[in-house]
């Protein structure tokens, strides 16, 4: 019996890889004979594994998609690569709780060895910090965007301003990709009436049924829609990962003070109290604001847009330095 089970089990594993079997091949790696194979493929389907036989001179058989989820198997990195996953998913997603589950009955029918090796793999993935007024999306607006976009059905429906006295938009676009950026799901869509690519917070949307006719997929600007979201989150044209602006200065500080707060910027040591800075923004007022918190002397490289940038910020800060009005004490 122990020596049938294993041979399912190893069976198994093989019908889980993505390909069509022969008879004869998976008699060949099992070492059994072809009736053999015939038998234990029975077995499997009567735990109820969607296997087909494969039409063909030589025949064979075909693992399949079934009506639910049957138990399956998984080699030792495999399983380690889906605690992995799940640790990671188990924290501040839309799933975290299902994650959570999934990861607990992972763990309980692991053996020990994979239990162990998890256990020092274990890691906690730290979000960034989420606005206070971070909403929560309906998993079923979810499911409705995903099921728009696997079809290619042209989609409608009720957007939100952003300010609470404004009347919903209602919206008709080709939607392509559903995508998160920091703690909130964006689709990203071709809107048909401004004919342009958009990013629609999906916390503000409320599709409307049925959906529209199907359509032929658009190319992506900057080809893929990770560049395409970094890109107009950049205040760019969604094509380049680049900032609209970006300038070089020299700080009076030590490369090891400015790096940690750099984020994607470059930073070169220059001496013991000197280090260059490359960074970008969307903007030149808003680049040299970002600089101008390292609280330091600074010297503009280039280009002259910087340069002009200082000098505006330097004015508006002249002025708000003179316009304070004098403290007035607590209200009674």
């Amino acid at each position: 019996m122990h020596k049938t089970s294993a041979r399912l089990l190893a069976l198994l594993s093989l019908l889980q890889t993505p390909r069509d079997w022969s008879g004869d091949d998976l008699a060949e790696r099992l070492g059994i004979t072809s009736r053999t194979v015939r038998r234990d493929i029975d077995r499997l389907r009567e735990l109820d594994y969607p296997i087909t036989t494969v039409k063909g001179p030589a025949g064979g058989y075909r693992l399949e998609a079934g009506t639910h989820l049957p138990p399956m198997l998984f080699d030792d990195d495999q399983a380690v690569a889906l605690a992995v996953a799940l640790q990671t998913a188990a924290t501040g997603t839309t799933v975290a709780e299902d994650a959570t589950r999934a990861l607990a009955t992972l763990h309980q029918v692991m053996p020990p060895r994979l239990c162990h090796r998890i256990d020092l793999l274990r890691i906690t993935a730290v979000p960034p910090p989420a606005a206070r007024d971070t909403p929560r999306v309906d998993t079923q607006v979810l499911v409705d965007l995903s099921r728009a976009i696997h079809t290619r059905e042209e989609l409608r429906f009720d957007y939100a301003r952003g300010s609470s006295t404004s009347a919903d938009d209602v919206r008709r676009v080709e939607p392509h990709h559903l995508v998160t950026w920091r703690h909130r799901w964006y689709l990203v869509a071709w809107d048909l009436h401004r004919e342009d690519w958009r990013t629609f917070r999906v916390d503000r949307i409320r599709p409307r049924t049925p959906t529209g006719p199907r359509f032929t997929p658009r190319d992506l600007p900057g080809g893929t829609v990770s560049t395409f979201i970094t890109s107009r989150f950049r205040g760019n044209d969604g094509t380049t990962t680049d900032w609209p602006c970006q300038g070089e200065v020299i700080l009076r500080l030590p490369a090891a003070d400015v790096a940690p707060f750099a984020q994607d910027g470059i930073v070169e040591e220059l001496g013991s109290r000197h280090c260059r800075l490359i960074l970008g923004s969307w903007s030149w007022t808003g680049l040299a604001a970002a600089i101008g918190r390292f609280d330091t002397n600074i010297e503009v490289i280039g280009p002259p847009q910087l340069a002009t940038a200082f000098g505006d910020l330097a004015a508006r800060y002249a002025h708000a330095a003179r316009t304070t009005r004098p403290e007035t004490g607590p209200a009674r």
